[in-house]
């Protein structure tokens, strides 16, 4: 298993490379623009070039492009969809040109309209832009937990979608460690990690599973609040993660870390002690 976690691009976007150098990453997390607004500052091609050479050079792969959390490809309200849909297509864009492997993003909100409305309006859009996709980005639908209106916090949802996209192979699945536990699928002890596990099998495909965000949860199990904390200071604790990392069905996978972070040296921490699980 590659560990690593999400990085700033403040600065210089090749900036990014260094911190997750310093940090000891093997792969990592980036957003491509601002994560909390609709504009996107232009990216000039010689930071894209140098971005490029430094992450070839440190060996750091795969890169994973995370969306703004704005997006909402579920909601109703036509302004928000159309905008999420053209920040899509200015992501994919972005991430060839990054050449980053995945391009993840939370499914959405219904807002209150439904959750099959929600459904069918993000596979719409999500099949719109199938022609825009090559081979790289995949896009990565993360589980979510399930707060509120928002959708994917249940495998079912995810499998609705994947249903509607013809179970294309240019989409899988983030699973997020602390989204799941919240959202009630109890991976915090051997059996229940089985048993999320065959669940998650049988409704979406185990194979389709291309990431794992790790965090642990601050809130109990089916809390449906999205609170993430220190690796093993929440209700997964250390002896889930470890058993989360050795299965043989995940320990493959990348996983990048969004522990909270005032330092590099939480980041570094948190690395280090997640890499100790590893048998």
């Amino acid at each position: 298993m590659k560990f690593g976690c999400h990085v700033s691009i403040v600065g210089k976007i090749y900036l990014a490379v260094e911190r997750a150098i310093l940090r000891g990453c093997e792969t990592m997390q980036i957003f491509s623009g601002n994560p909390r607004g609709w504009k996107r500052a232009g990216i000039l091609d010689e930071d894209i070039h140098e971005f490029n050479f430094r992450r070839e050079d440190a060996g750091i792969d795969p890169l994973v492009i995370h969306m703004p959390y704005l997006v909402n490809l579920g909601s109703p309200d036509a302004d928000i969809y159309s905008r999420s849909a053209r920040a899509m297509l200015d992501a994919i864009e972005r991430a060839k040109k990054l050449k980053a492997s995945y391009l993840v993003f939370h499914p959405g909100s219904h807002k209150g309209a439904g959750t099959k409305d929600g459904l069918i309006r993000i596979s719409e859009s999500l099949k719109s832009l199938t022609a825009t996709l090559d081979d790289n980005p995949k896009i990565l639908l993360e589980n979510t937990a399930g707060s509120g209106f928002n959708l994917g916090a249940k495998f079912e949802e995810l499998a609705f979608i994947f249903e509607e996209l013809d179970w294309s192979e240019k989409f899988g699945v983030c699973l997020d460690t602390c989204h799941a536990f919240a959202a009630g699928y109890d991976i915090s002890t051997k059996e229940g990690l089985n048993d999320v596990l065959r669940e998650l099998d049988e409704k979406v495909g185990i194979d389709r599973v291309s990431l794992i965000h790790a965090n642990d949860s601050c809130t109990p199990l089916g809390s449906r609040i999205d609170r993430h904390t220190d690796i093993g200071k929440g209700y997964i604790g250390l002896g889930g993660f470890k058993r989360i990392v050795n299965h043989p069905l995940l320990r493959e996978l990348p996983c990048i870390l969004e522990t909270p972070h005032m330092s590099e040296n939480d980041d570094i921490r948190n690395l280090s002690l997640i890499r100790s699980l590893v048998e």
